[in-house]
């Protein structure tokens, strides 16, 4: 199983470039959503939620998801996990958008994500 890891966290790509293989992209919150909802049209599936973590998805604009690579299907329940929680940040961004969060702010986010991710990764080993 070829795992993938889609980020727009650059201390992801930092920690992790060595022994997985890494999507670092210059795209916002929902745009990493819909990277990973494209690649499980192309037969990838979900390995951690794409909502995880308490803080809300207009409250960071750092989001990891980890997929695999398994077979050349779709897996409709990755799909509709990814859909919906496209739905749901597009609500959450409607009601309040990202602030403009400062360098400080930006690297604590960074922090969480990066941990968050590690310990999705010391589980699906």
């Amino acid at each position: 199983m070829k795992k993938v890891i889609i980020t727009n966290n650059p201390l992801i790509k930092e920690k992790f470039a060595p022994t997985y293989e890494i999507e670092l992209h210059n795209k916002d919150y929902i745009g990493i959503l819909e990277i990973v909802r494209d690649k499980i049209h192309m037969g990838y599936k979900l390995l951690s939620h794409p909502l995880a973590g308490s803080i809300k998805p207009n409250e960071t604009p750092y989001r990891t998801i980890i997929i695999s690579k398994e077979k050349n299907q779709l897996d409709m329940d990755s799909l509709s996990l990814i859909e919906s929680a496209i739905t749901t940040t597009r609500k959450f961004m409607a009601n309040r958008p990202i602030p403009n969060w400062n360098d400080v702010a930006l690297f604590d986010f960074q922090t969480v994500d990066l941990s968050l991710i590690e310990n999705v990764l010391n589980n699906i080993i």
